[in-house]
Order: C-alpha cells, then sequence, then structure tokens
C-alpha cells in the first residue's frame, strides 16, 4: 500500500492539502473540525530546555470509527479536555476516515490527519487509541498505515510516536500486542496525565535510551502494559505457558495494574463538551452519573472491570449539567452510567433537574433502565420537560432460569408490573433487550422471549385500553469477555445461534392475535464469532487481524462493510501453522488452571473469585449486590486501594436564578 508523506515541517497543518479532497468524499464535515468547544493550542505551548529541547508533550487522541460514531464518545471528550488543560501539553482528535476518502488520501499522499488543527498524527509525541469495541481493530492499521507509523511496534524508530491503546477492549490487549507500544487499563485521567510528566521529563533529558528507554520508565510504574517487555511460551496443545518480563526488563512487574479514579466530583469532565458539526449517534450533553456497577451480571464485562461503584454527588451533577448546557445548547441531557436508576439519589437529581429547568425545551434521558429500578415517578420527572420517548429495559435472559444463570435478578412479575405501569401512564412503547447464545442456554430459555413479549403486549392492552400497543424485542448475541465469570465458557457457534433465533422469530409471528405489535430486531451469530475471537485471543490473532486488513477489511463494526467470509478465510490461514482454529479461540470451554492471555493484567478481581461465580452460575446461584450487602471478596477494593463511595449526601439542587 503507498503510505501517504507527512507534512512538510512538524506541526503544519495539512488543511491546504486536504481541501481539494472535500468534494470528492461523502459527509466531508466530518474532516473539517472547528467544532464548538474544541481545541487547537500552539504546537509549541510548553516552550523549550535550556539547551533547545522540545518540552510540549503532543497527544493525538483517536476513537477508531466513524466521526459521527467518535465525536460523543465520553472517555475521549474527556482526556482531550483533561489533556488540553496542561500548560505543558496538548491533545487534538482524529477519527477513522471512510474508504473513499482513505482511497483519495493515498492517491494524494495526505496522512493520517487530526480533525482540529489537521496535523500529521505521525507528528505527535502519543498516538492514544481508546477502544470500546475489538471490531475497531482493523480501523487501526488503517490509521497507523495512513499516518506513515510502522504497522509492528517493533519496526518503529525513535521518531514515531508511541502507540497507546485504552479503553475496554484494553483489557485484554494481546490480540493488537504487535500493533501497539503499550496499554492502559481501566480509568484514563489521572493515567495519561502520569505519562505526559514521563514523556515530558524523558524529553527535557534529551530524550535518553530513545524509545526503548521510555516504554521501559512507562512500564516499571507498574499502571502501562508494554506488550515487548514480555514473553509469552506456549505449551505443546497450544495453550500458553506462561506470561513473563522479558529478561533484559528489569524492574517491570509481573502483573500491571488498573487505574481506578477516586471522588468523582474532582473530575467534572467534560466541563466544555464538544458540540458536533455533523449528525452524529448522539445529539445530547451528557453527564456521567456514576463510575462502576456491583450488580453482579456475569456477562458484563464493563461492570466487573470498573468495579468499585463511585458515585458523582446530586450537587456535582447539578453544577456540570448547568455548566455543559451553558456551553453547548443542546436540549437533551443524558444521565450516564452502567446502571443509572440506581444512584441512590436518582429520584432528588432527575426531580430537581426538572424542577430547574421547568419550562424550557430541556429534556433528561437514562440511556437503559433496570426492569426493578423503574418507577412511574422517576419516569414522569425524565419527561416532564421534554419529549416521551420509548422506554428501554434489559431483561438480558428469557427465561427466570438463565437470568439466574447470569445473576440479573429480574422475575417475570418484576417485568410485567413496570411495563403494566408504564403502559398506564401513558407510554405506547417499550423496547426490551436480550441475549442469545448464553451459558447453559436451551431453546425453550429463548423461546421464553416470545412468550414474555406476548404478556407484555397483552398487559399494555389491559391497563390502557388502546390496542396501538408496541414492544420491540432487541437481541444480541453473547460473547465471553475476559475478566469476567463467564471468560472460561464456550461461546454459542453460528450456526446454533441462527437456528435458535429462527425459532424466536417464528414464535412471535405465529401468533397472529400479536405478531403484529411486537418487532424484532437481531444480530445473526456471524459477527459475535469474530468479536469472540479478539476479545479471548492471544498473540497469535495479531495475523490474522493484519491478514484481514491487508484484505480491504475495514470498519468491521458496521454490517455493510462486515465479511465473515473474509475473517474465516484470514483466520485459517494465519492459525493453521499454529495447530489452532477460530473454534479454538470461541466455542472451546477452558478449564479453571489455564493460564489466559489476559491474566498479568490485574482488574483487581481474583481469579478464583472469578472461577467460584463461574460455577454458581453453573449451579443457577444468584448473589446479591455489594453496594447493600456485606462484601463478596471479589478483591477489587483491598487490592486496588479503593471503597465503593456513594450516598445519599442528603442535599438538594437548588433553583437557578437564570435558565
Amino acid at each position: 500500500m503507498s503510505v501517504p508523506t507527512s507534512a512538510t515541517s512538524p506541526g503544519e497543518s495539512l488543511f491546504h492539502r486536504l481541501e481539494p479532497l472535500l468534494e470528492k468524499v461523502s459527509k466531508p464535515i466530518q474532516y473539517v473540525g472547528g467544532e464548538l468547544n474544541s481545541q487547537t493550542k500552539d504546537w509549541h505551548c510548553g516552550g523549550h530546555g535550556p539547551d533547545g529541547e522540545e518540552l510540549t508533550v503532543r497527544w493525538s487522541l483517536m476513537y477508531p470509527d466513524a466521526y459521527e460514531v467518535g465525536l460523543p464518545n465520553q472517555g475521549v471528550m474527556i482526556l482531550y479536555e483533561v489533556l488540553n488543560e496542561q500548560t505543558n501539553a496538548l491533545a487534538e482528535r482524529t477519527y477513522a476516515v471512510w474508504p473513499d476518502m482513505e482511497d483519495a488520501m493515498r492517491e494524494q499522499g495526505v496522512p493520517q490527519f487530526t480533525v482540529d488543527g489537521h496535523r500529521a498524527v505521525r507528528d505527535f509525541d502519543v498516538f492514544g487509541l481508546s477502544f470500546s469495541t475489538e471490531l475497531g481493530y482493523t480501523n487501526m492499521l488503517t490509521a497507523l498505515d495512513l499516518a506513515g507509523i510502522a504497522l509492528h511496534a517493533a519496526d518503529r524508530g525513535d521518531d514515531e510516536p508511541i502507540v497507546l491503546a485504552g479503553g475496554h477492549a484494553a483489557f485484554n490487549p494481546e490480540p493488537i500486542a504487535d500493533f501497539i507500544d503499550a496499554a492502559v487499563v481501566g480509568d484514563g485521567e489521572e493515567a495519561v496525565l502520569a505519562i505526559t510528566q514521563h514523556v515530558a521529563a524523558w524529553k527535557a533529558q534529551g530524550r535518553p535510551g530513545g524509545r526503548k528507554e521510555l516504554l521501559l520508565r512507562l512500564a516499571r510504574t507498574g499502571g502501562v502494559y508494554v506488550p515487548s517487555l514480555y514473553d509469552v511460551d506456549y505449551l505443546p496443545d497450544g495453550r500458553i505457558k506462561r506470561v513473563a518480563p522479558a529478561p533484559d526488563a528489569t524492574g517491570v512487574p509481573w502483573r500491571v495494574s488498573k487505574h481506578t479514579v477516586m471522588e468523582l466530583d474532582e473530575w467534572p469532565y467534560p466541563k466544555q463538551p464538544l458540540v458536533p458539526l455533523a449528525e452524529t449517534v448522539h445529539e445530547r450533553m451528557s453527564v456521567e452519573i456514576f463510575r462502576g456497577c456491583t450488580r453482579g451480571c456475569r456477562f458484563c464485562q464493563a461492570g466487573m472491570i470498573t468495579r468499585p461503584v463511585r458515585e458523582r454527588s446530586i450537587t456535582g451533577i447539578g453544577d456540570m449539567v448547568s455548566q455543559g448546557l451553558a456551553a453547548t445548547g443542546f436540549e437533551e441531557v443524558g444521565l450516564l452510567s452502567l446502571s443509572s436508576a440506581d444512584h441512590t439519589e436518582i429520584a432528588e437529581i432527575t426531580k430537581g433537574l426538572a424542577d430547574r429547568y421547568e419550562g424550557t425545551q430541556t429534556g433528561l434521558s437514562l440511556p437503559s433502565t433496570r426492569v426493578d429500578a423503574f418507577n412511574i415517578d422517576l419516569a414522569n420527572e425524565l419527561t416532564r420537560n421534554g419529549r416521551r420517548s420509548g422506554l428501554t429495559f434489559a431483561p438480558e435472559g428469557g427465561s427466570e432460569r438463565i437470568r439466574k444463570v447470569i445473576n440479573k435478578m429480574v422475575t417475570e412479575d418484576d417485568l410485567i408490573n413496570t411495563v403494566a405501569a408504564a403502559y398506564g401512564a401513558g407510554w405506547r412503547q417499550v423496547k426490551l433487550y436480550f441475549m442469545c447464545g448464553l451459558p447453559t442456554e436451551t431453546d425453550e430459555d429463548v423461546l421464553q422471549i416470545a412468550e414474555l413479549a406476548k404478556r407484555v403486549i397483552e398487559t399494555g392492552r389491559q391497563v390502557s385500553g388502546r390496542k396501538d400497543i408496541r414492544c420491540t424485542v432487541s437481541i444480541g448475541g453473547f460473547v465471553p469477555k475476559p475478566h469476567t465469570p463467564f471468560q472460561w465458557c464456550a461461546q454459542l457457534g453460528v450456526e446454533e445461534t441462527d437456528a435458535r433465533l429462527q425459532k424466536l422469530r417464528d414464535a412471535i409471528r405465529s401468533d397472529k392475535r400479536y405478531g403484529s405489535s411486537i418487532g424484532m430486531r437481531y444480530h445473526d451469530g456471524q459477527p459475535g464469532i469474530v468479536e469472540g475471537l479478539l476479545s479471548r485471543g492471544d498473540r497469535r490473532v495479531g495475523s490474522v487481524i493484519e491478514a484481514v486488513w491487508r484484505d480491504g477489511g475495514r470498519f468491521d463494526g458496521w454490517s455493510e462493510h462486515f465479511s465473515y467470509e473474509r475473517w474465516m478465510r484470514c483466520a485459517a490461514e494465519a492459525l493453521g501453522p499454529h495447530g489452532l482454529d477460530v473454534a479454538w479461540y470461541t466455542t472451546r470451554e477452558r478449564g479453571e488452571t489455564e493460564v489466559l492471555p489476559w491474566d498479568h493484567l490485574d482488574s483487581g478481581l481474583d481469579k478464583e473469585w472469578l472461577w467460584d461465580d463461574w460455577q454458581d452460575a453453573l449451579d443457577e446461584t444468584e448473589v446479591d449486590d455489594c453496594r447493600w450487602t456485606p462484601c463478596f471478596d471479589c478483591g477489587v477494593c483491598p487490592q486496588m486501594g479503593t471503597e465503593i463511595q456513594i450516598g445519599p449526601t442528603g442535599k438538594k439542587l437548588l433553583p437557578l436564578t437564570v435558565v
């Protein structure tokens, strides 16, 4: 592939070279930048040392998906602002370019650029990528190649950026170990500031020892994982024997710890949220009201890896909402977390905000609501000033039995009572989210989804006295994830998943009384198998990712670009020499003593506790939320030096003097 050339001098704007391409590509506005609250700092904002050393630490931050998906991402937005507040640092954003723009850039020699200053990504010190899903890996390779950065970390010179991975997928970065220099697991706010200090000190000293020395310094902190400093040995049957620091990696720890930000009120970011120029997937101002979840849903990686629960105070939330609305002009506020209705002061928060913005166009939204945390008072506050949209609930499993397996402690009666209240209060549309392919699942468990949906419609018709009641059933394929009790389990194969979903669709359609009132959205089994390969893969999977990318793989999270045939063909060719195949990584169950590719990355969760919880799942034993009950010794708080931080604070949101 032809690699575009960089700018003539570091930090120079490439816009004059980019501009002629804009009229030739779709959605050109996504490459223009200049959004409200975006920043373009001086390239030399950090100044120079006494001997002329360059002291500015420059970050290029990427969400490896299209602008419309990447711009609203809270993680990147927060780090962008945290870094730009530092006098000696600057941060700019870059996103994945569509294939038409990629072709134009290659043809005209324009490298991967930032949307803020339109500077070449290769000119920055750190190229940070935030992965919320593994399906963004091929987009990372496109960006590296377009930037003129060596694809493999081992081939990079001292003048190339440190390629750093973060986000939830970074809790197992082994499949991309060949392509990244380092990974950070956990919260990024404090981590990026610490890395900035190390890079600044290394630059001030004249860059001693080159990039190898910088990576060694980062690895020795215990909070940055540098794959090249660890050796992996394998057993004859293909399993991992051990992962250990390389002989020359003195002072590098055996395990790398995750970062946890405590006292969220001290981190009220983003203070100046970005307002997109083009249409994006979320058109709202979002506030993270708490981080972490201890509900203990066994399938949920996000809940497991973000422990413990840390709530933002009601007054902290109120301040962020008023500042964010003033800075953006948005008319909707999203109250974000993994389970927002679980905030100890959610009733006071929603009532206080609804009171504050009474008579304005400002609406509130919770992305998804737990069935057992929802009540009509809460719903009415959420819709008092805004529009009454549909409600989304996530029972996850169709039968009571499978909900015990996954520790989703919601009964069928809980769900029916909740939707009865919603339909009775004037809602017409409810969306229910389930998964297919959960451990121990049978056809009967999945067919229960149809019975549940019919009961929901019947209940809605009875309490509302209307026929125009709708229920949408949305089904995702279950993918086992690292650092969860299900990390050992076998994934359901493509054919079995599709057959089960077909039976469910037939069951919904067969009943003429309800069929037209129930919508069904689902993903077939193919993307889930690829995601499963990447989420539980080891370093040998890197060659699969590279082969797929060289074969044209781009935007694998988008159904119109995804090719299952390509992934399977490339996997067969790349894994064959190792005596492995896709099934070995996906539909194979692991044993208790197997060394897992991510065991050397410490999420705080004891592996023994996770195994015991896996056995509880097989026994259909439920476990309570440790927020309200004694500690279950998952290991996070003592190992990470953290604690659960929840209210209530007893404070109230005072009315704003001027709205």
